[in-house]
């Protein structure tokens, strides 16, 4: 790791640690770049525009020479719809890989925008696996886009995106993935993973906030796409044809995320990129789980399934416990968690991902200790309808 690394304990200016999946807890240094205001047509900015769309293409490693990067206003969603609306044709047809919601989303997406849209929905938390993948494409050759989610992050786990891009290589058809919480911690290189275009949001594994998202995507693919898109705000072709032409943003940037994200990217390069911010993610996960499982808990997915990005917990079966008391009491000892997306069984969420390090997760691991004291939980243990669901999950992982 880099000296010039800033430490962990940033001033925390009296917040509390956000366990979510983005937005996140971020450095005191990002949060300083927000403080000049910037010109959005002025050659300082259109400069740090450049800049962002060239160090976060370096990020895609080997392959990347093939790719432009156009970075988007919005919300990762916003983001999302803009992929799909610009890459699947009108006349085109999407398999969604779905487990979770935000598979179901990419869905309700394409059919809200009158693409034809086919759906493989595994459940909560079943990892779409590339036969069953190549069996639907065989069958259905009106398909011509796989859309995959890398971490779906309702129950936290990671889904298998070389074997899912080896199918839909392999039958000749083009993949869109939804990296957004997963981009800039887990690889994805064109080198080893053939896509057309990924999406990922500032606030996520670069640790910026915030205000706009960002498109890597097949310099190939993006000439083709002129004219599909269903929206003028959401034309990823339009927007990266006025970069390549002026430097310039379409329609008002979020100038000072772009800033702060500057200041993340730095930040980010001297911890010592991917590998480095995805191994400190890999290591809070890891110091989570055994100090939950120490306690007690359980976790939904097995441990080939876990993300290093978020993981889900059965609540604990004792009548003492109870999730919005339990997130409240976490709050006021300075930790936000995530309650449960998914899942039968009540369930809640502790991401790994942002400005810490696995100490300050053994303080999460602590305060949940104390909290149950407080509670008056004597045991954390799922209940027994909850392990039969796992148990379930396991058999069905085992037979895919």
């Amino acid at each position: 790791m880099s000296a010039g690394f800033p430490p962990f304990e940033d001033p925390r200016l009296g917040e509390p640690w956000l366990l979510t999946p983005g937005p996140l807890s971020t450095s005191y240094s990002v949060k300083a770049a927000m403080l000049r205001d910037w010109g959005s047509w002025d050659g300082d900015f259109r400069a740090m525009t450049a800049s962002l769309r060239r160090r976060l293409l370096a990020l895609l490693g080997e392959g990347a020479g093939d790719y432009a990067c156009v970075p988007m206003q919005g919300s990762g969603s916003y983001c999302v719809e803009a992929m799909l609306g610009t890459f699947v044709p009108r006349d085109g047809k999407a398999l969604v890989l779905a487990n979770g919601a935000y598979g179901l989303r990419a869905a309700k997406t394409l059919g809200q925008m009158g693409r034809a849209c086919r759906l493989l929905d595994k459940g909560d938390y079943l990892p779409p696996r590339g036969s069953e993948i190549a069996a639907i494409l065989a069958e259905d050759p009106a398909i011509t886009h796989v859309v995959a989610i890398h971490c779906e992050t309702s129950s936290g786990i990671l889904n298998p995106l070389a074997e899912i891009a080896a199918a839909v290589e392999a039958a000749g058809r083009r993949l869109l993935i939804d990296s957004m919480s997963a981009f800039g911690a887990v690889p994805v290189e064109p080198s080893a993973i053939r896509f057309d275009a990924l999406v990922s949001s500032a606030n996520k594994c670069i640790e910026g906030v915030p205000g706009f998202g960002f498109v890597l995507a097949r310099t190939e693919v993006l000439t083709a796409a002129q004219g599909n898109a269903h929206s003028l705000s959401l034309d990823i072709h339009a927007q990266w044809a006025e970069m390549e032409r002026s430097g310039q943003w379409r329609f008002t940037p979020p100038t000072h995320a772009v800033a702060a994200f500057l200041t993340a990217l730095d930040e980010f390069e001297a911890e010592g990129g991917v590998a480095a911010r995805g191994a400190r993610y890999a290591n809070n996960r890891d110091h989570l789980i055994t100090g939950m499982r120490a306690l007690g808990f359980e976790t939904l997915l097995a441990d080939r399934w876990l993300s290093p990005i978020i993981t889900t917990f059965f609540c604990p079966a004792d009548p003492a416990f109870r999730f919005p008391d339990f997130y409240e009491r976490m709050k006021q000892r300075g930790f936000i968690l995530y309650p449960g997306k998914l899942t039968v069984v009540e369930s809640f969420r502790i991401g790994t991902i942002g400005r810490f390090d696995a100490a300050v997760v053994d303080r999460v691991v602590a305060a949940v200790a104390a909290v149950l004291k407080d509670m008056g939980v004597a045991s954390a243990a799922p209940p027994a309808g909850a392990l039969a669901e796992r148990e379930s999950f396991l058999k069905a992982v085992a037979a895919a």
